[in-house]
């Protein structure tokens, strides 16, 4: 495959969002986590590219998109829908979307704005029933702004990888699976780096989903009619104990699970995510 073609659209306050495109096929719109762009699914293109064309998007602040003047977690929603809306009149037809963790939750929130969706697919991500599981310590985000500001990006990004590595051992992954994936997210530290003002921004949201517009809303949830696929591992509590009223909500909505991956299949098994997403949007078709 060539590498892919970037392309540009207008979110709704006028930020500039960019979007990578490559493969054949159906559209599919990527939407990566709270920490990198589009370079968080390098591992999971290859196995999509023969079938699906996929537009993995910079959210904004991240890679090659731009950003606003003030942040709010709804213009990344606007965002997302302004990606589906362009490459569904590019394509001519309705777009899958696939999102992980907090591009998850934004592609969730996406789906109420726009009407070219034609499936939701969240590995994840999704507003929490349980937000209390998503806190982070005041302290923490303090000392993130500090080193953000002080210039300290690849110590903070060293940081986060360490970080990610010990909670995944917390919840039981093998030292193989630490160690890959901590290379893993070493393969994603350029993306990192150019991400890392935007991280604690995000995980403040996340850690006030308590209050709107991130926390789950069953009429909300009510709202979006699309198939809907959610991917869960029961090896990660917070997002398996409390998926339940997010797919009692949702109107068409069907459960796969994976097996240990940690929250980490993209990049630890994305032969098995690809196979999972490819099976259920080729039943929507």
């Amino acid at each position: 495959m060539n590498a892919p073609a970037v392309h540009r659209t207008v979110s709704a306050d006028g930020t500039e969002i960019a979007y990578f495109t490559s493969g054949a096929g159906p559209p599919l719109v990527l939407v990566p986590g709270g920490a990198t762009d589009h370079r968080h699914w390098d591992r999971l293109r290859p196995h999509l590219e023969p079938q699906v064309t996929v537009h993995a998007m910079d959210p904004r602040g991240r890679g090659a998109s731009g950003d606003g003047p003030e942040y709010d977690i709804e213009r990344e929603y606007e965002d997302v829908a302004a990606v589906i809306d362009a490459v569904a009149e590019a394509s001519g037809s309705r777009v899958a979307v696939y999102g992980h963790s907090g591009g998850g939750a934004c592609a969730y929130g996406a789906a109420r704005l726009t009407s070219n969706l034609d499936a939701l697919v969240l590995y994840e991500g999704w507003p929490p029933p349980n937000p209390e599981y998503f806190d982070w310590s005041p302290e923490l985000l303090e000392r993130m702004d500090q080193a953000v500001a002080a210039g300290q990006r690849e110590a903070f990004a060293d940081e986060f990888i360490a970080g990610m590595a010990d909670h995944v051992a917390s919840l039981g992954a093998s030292q193989q699976q630490s160690d890959e994936i901590r290379a893993w997210y070493e393969e994603l530290k350029p993306a990192m780096l150019d991400s890392i003002d935007t991280v604690p921004r995000t995980l403040r949201v996340w850690s006030s989903a308590d209050s709107d517009p991130l926390a789950f809303d069953p009429e909300h949830a009510a709202e979006i009619g699309v198939p809907t696929l959610l991917q869960v591992d029961p090896a990660v509590p917070y997002w398996s104990s409390n998926v339940d009223p997010v797919v009692e909500a949702l109107p068409d909505a069907r459960l796969s699970w994976f097996d240990r991956q940690y929250h980490h299949a993209v990049g630890l098994s994305p032969q098995t995510v690809a196979d999972d997403l490819l099976a259920f949007l080729g039943e929507q078709r």
